[in-house]
């Protein structure tokens, strides 16, 4: 059934001919508005005069040709349907038309598959009306900071590398600021969490006094922010420019009554001279704000090191994290991954756990930030493949053979030449089927590399399942759903936790699910701990969902006891 007040716009029509097709879509609608024009001289006027739904269009052979409305159709950009009604039907007439853009051609007197064409069509345009929409709210909360409306880091590193690769002058000096504003958290909880927004706002809006094309800004997190600055000449205006900023941030700032005067420290790192990458420019510059003299308050600190010089930041538990490796002290755990409409268990992730005392106390980011400082993240990295296989290949001879395993991938690894050719070595010395890997990675940290990439097609060609981790939280780009193979998209826990609750992490969550099923990608979500966060993703069909309330990750022996008990695909 048309919906009522359908704006139809007739072309080409005799009057006499507009009013009989008025009469017979009325028959079926209770109200249509129309109007008919039979010169291509008004098409273009009339297309402006209101918010015509669809368009039916008249061909003759001698009296009125579409291609005439259908090129000013296309110019005027009008994304409504295009439809031929026509005496004049032939196969090969319609297939022109159609290639050409028409969305259907019906002969005159079908009146119900006339019906039926706008009926589909228009629910189509709805469909991608709302695609377009998620992808744009999902584009917004992926590249721009939603307190500030800076860019974030991914999208910062995109623009600062476009920069950089228009560079050609060898002389060129340029720099990285990493701004760090102390005191926020004891803020945050003293006065509440909107007054650490309001300065933020304020500090923001400050510093974006100097930003251009020239000299970005991005809010990289919470109270840190980064410029780059491309509009230096010598390290005086590197130094200048710091100052600049420290002083319009140390004004005093009122908010609802009280003074707040904000101190900062400065971390620069120079391009070339430190790297010609910005992420490492910003890793270095970040780096500076972490060593002893970090109580200093509205100071400025300069990078040291040379590129490539290894770190002595932590020595001792760089060692302890080596010798714990080749003593055989990591293990890997497995968190199980549910299939939300039977509850049983599809696969599950592995994840890498140090059984020693030191390196326990770690928290698992900083534990994986110490195997690259070290460089021991690639060893790593390939033991814990090869453990993982071996591992769910025992299981699928214990009779859970569509068991799949998921295992995280780092960037260093990714942008391994080889890294392609040791999975295929592992694939075939342990005997794992391609189709039940799955390897995630996080599309921050991809950056279009060429060699990524083409690890990432390799991969793909191969069956290996491929996973980008922590969707939805501004590491990823709709964009490299179309580049890549993608089978799945996991979602952050960071999303999961208000879910129901948090309008924008609900409405996250569920644009990325209606996304994905869009493009036939499956969806994970992770850290699902209630039965109400449980209850809404089955509610909205996700696929697949992993965390406490399913299991914590857990020991090898314990995962196989879990499997037993879970063959009946109960939830309880």
């Amino acid at each position: 059934m048309l919906r009522n007040n359908l704006k139809i716009l007739l072309v080409g029509y005799p009057e006499a001919e507009a009013d009989l097709l008025y009469a017979d879509l009325t028959k079926i609608n209770l109200k249509i508005n129309y109007k008919a024009i039979a010169d291509v001289k008004d098409i273009r006027a009339v297309f402006y005069e209101s918010d015509w739904q669809v368009l039916i269009c008249n061909h003759t052979e001698h009296a009125f040709n579409f291609m005439d409305a259908l090129e000013i159709w296309k110019q005027a950009g009008r994304n409504i349907p295009f439809i031929i009604y026509s005496d004049e039907m032939d196969e090969e007439k319609a297939i022109s038309a159609i290639r050409h853009g028409v969305h259907d051609y019906i002969y005159k007197g079908h009146v119900a598959r006339l019906v039926l064409a706008i009926e589909r069509e228009l629910k189509d345009e709805e469909t991608r009306r709302a695609k377009l929409q998620a992808e744009s709210k999902i584009y917004r909360l992926a590249y721009y900071d939603d307190l500030t409306g800076f860019p974030k880091r991914n999208l910062f590193c995109e623009k600062v590398t476009s920069i950089l690769s228009k560079e050609s002058n060898a002389d060129k000096l340029a720099a990285v600021y990493f701004i760090k504003i102390a005191r926020l958290p004891y803020i945050n909880s003293t006065y509440g969490y909107n007054i650490g927004d309001m300065l933020i706002q304020q500090l923001s809006y400050r510093m974006s006094v100097y930003a251009n094309s020239k000299c970005l800004l991005s809010r990289i997190e919470s109270s840190k922010f980064a410029f780059f600055n491309c509009e230096v000449n010598s390290l005086e205006d590197i130094q200048k420019f710091a100052d600049r900023i420290m002083k319009m941030v140390s004004t005093p700032i009122m908010i609802n009554g009280f003074e707040f005067c904000a101190t900062i420290n400065i971390g620069v790192s120079v391009y070339p001279t430190h790297s010609s990458n910005i992420s490492m420019l910003l890793a270095i510059a970040e780096k500076t704000l972490s060593e002893p003299q970090d109580n200093l308050r509205n100071s400025c600190r300069y990078s040291m090191n040379k590129v490539g010089e290894t770190s002595t930041k932590q020595p001792k538990l760089g060692e302890i994290l080596r010798e714990s490796f080749l003593n055989n002290e990591f293990v890997v755990y497995y968190e199980p991954i549910v299939d939300l409409k039977t509850g049983e268990i599809k696969g599950t992730e592995a994840i890498l756990r140090c059984h020693h005392p030191e390196i326990d106390l770690l928290s698992p980011n900083k534990f994986i930030a110490l195997a690259y400082e070290t460089g021991l993240i690639l060893e790593i990295g390939k033991w814990m493949l090869k453990q993982a296989c071996l591992q769910t290949k025992l299981w699928h001879e214990m009779g859970h053979d569509a068991l799949s395993v998921a295992i995280g991938i780092s960037p260093i690894e990714l942008d391994q030449n080889q890294f392609v050719k040791y999975v295929k070595d592992v694939l075939v010395e342990t005997g794992f089927s391609s189709n039940l890997l799955e390897l995630k990675f996080t599309e921050s940290f991809l950056q279009d590399a060429e060699i990524s990439m083409n690890n990432l097609q390799e991969l793909g060609d191969m069956g290996i399942q491929l996973s980008i981790d922590c969707y939805g939280t501004g590491g990823s780009a709709i964009g490299i759903l179309k580049k890549l193979p993608i089978n799945s998209l996991k979602i952050d826990s960071a999303l999961t936790s208000n879910l129901g609750v948090d309008p924008d992490n609900t409405a996250i969550v569920t644009a990325i699910n209606a996304l994905a099923k869009s493009l036939e990608i499956s969806v994970i979500v992770e850290g699902v701990e209630t039965k109400e966060q449980f209850e809404y993703l089955y509610e909205i069909q996700c696929d697949y969902a992993q965390g406490n309330l399913f299991s914590k990750p857990i020991i090898a022996e314990d995962f196989i006891t879990l499997l037993e008990r879970r063959k009946t695909g109960t939830l309880s």
